[in-house]
């Protein structure tokens, strides 16, 4: 869905919660947990009702700022009313900011058509210094790119056989959360849709997605430059920002091209560093490790062979369908599902994996 203006209304009730101040220090019972955990322990609270846990946690300048446990109250209720439930989590990051962990959670809601950010700052001694629920602000320009007229110069094929989903793909912040960073300038995420959704179910497992466990390929003949296994899929609600490309393989196809396949399942690489392959060769199976919500395969073309450095690369495909159409070069986008041209287009569902092949496949 691209970002939409949010109503006033919506503007004004969430940014007249954008509170956020130092406190006193507090009993130091938190002090020592994660902030992951802290900051979903209090977007569930938040969520729940459970008002006077949240009040306790927050620090004498925060509780100052609120004015009481009833204008929590009452601003919870206002959230309910003009977001109602949450849908999808797009992002869940974690960072440090004047002495503070703050907790950002971007979700999509039943009611409104923008990203919602949830963000908590917690003290160092666990307590809430800063919250506020506010629709995201506009996109960050794009990065700075000297390859803007860029044309691949290997023959690249799509890194997956069957229907796939793009999800963020395409030159604008809109089309693409990616476009604000320098190496993933021009980056996909990819997964599988059936009737529109990409998991059975309620999605709890990561064998309810329709992508875990699909066959990653290589887009092009090349050299793998770098293979990270080992990692542990992320269980659903979970994310690993410290390994943000997860399990991976880089590639080198020449005339300074590399492409990075990242957030491959455990124990699935096929290819190790020096191992030659050809256009089509597996190298693992779509997982969910790293930074990531759900499972999912990354894709970017870049100038080096390091992860998270040089400039990214357009990444120009052949003969592949977008939507059902041919196109003989291109670069997919935000909204389209794709699949190789020369393969016959099988169904999602036809693909999928058998219930005894990963069913139970999720972390402990």
């Amino acid at each position: 869905m691209l970002a939409h203006h949010p109503p006033r209304t919506l503007t004004l009730l969430l940014v007249l919660a954008a509170l956020a101040a130092a406190g006193a220090a507090p009993p130091a019972r938190q002090a020592d947990r994660d902030p992951h955990a802290l900051g979903r322990e209090a977007t569930q609270r938040f969520r729940d009702g459970e008002i006077g846990a949240l009040w306790a946690q927050m620090t004498d300048r925060m509780q100052e700022a609120l004015g009481g446990e009833q204008a929590l109250e009452q601003f919870r209720a206002q959230v309910r009313e003009q977001l109602g439930e949450p849908t999808a989590l797009v992002e869940e990051t974690v960072d440090s900011q004047a002495g503070l962990h703050v907790y950002r959670r971007l979700e999509r809601y039943a009611k409104v058509p923008v990203v919602v950010v949830t963000q908590f700052a917690f003290d160092a001694d666990g307590r809430i210094a800063g919250f506020y629920v506010r629709p995201q602000q506009e996109p960050a320009e794009p990065a700075e790119s000297p390859h803007l007229d860029y044309e691949t110069k290997n023959r690249l094929r799509l890194p997956f056989d069957g229907e796939w989903f793009v999800f963020w793909g395409g030159r604008t912040a809109e089309q693409n959360y990616h476009v604000i960073a320098a190496d993933q300038r021009f980056a996909y995420d990819l997964l599988v849709l059936v009737d529109g959704t990409s998991h059975r179910g309620d999605g709890d497992r990561l064998a309810d997605y329709h992508c875990w466990d699909r066959p990653i390929l290589a887009p092009a003949d090349g050299e793998v430059v770098a293979a990270i296994d080992g990692l542990d899929d992320n269980s659903i609600g979970e994310t690993d920002p410290a390994h943000a490309a997860g399990n991976h393989v880089i590639l080198e196809f020449g005339e300074g091209e590399y492409a990075l396949l990242a957030h491959l399942r455990k124990g699935s690489l096929a290819v190790g560093v020096g191992d030659r392959v050809t256009a089509g060769r597996e190298l693992g199976r779509c997982g969910n490790s790293g930074n990531t919500s759900e499972p999912h395969l990354h894709f970017h073309l870049q100038d080096g062979p390091r992860f998270g450095e040089g400039l990214g690369l357009p990444a120009f495909f052949s003969d592949y369908l977008a939507d059902g159409e041919p196109v003989a070069r291109g670069e997919p986008v935000r909204g389209q599902t794709v699949a190789p041209a020369d393969r016959e287009a099988r169904s999602p569902a036809a693909e999928e994996p058998a219930e005894d092949e990963g069913a139970e496949a999720d972390p402990p």
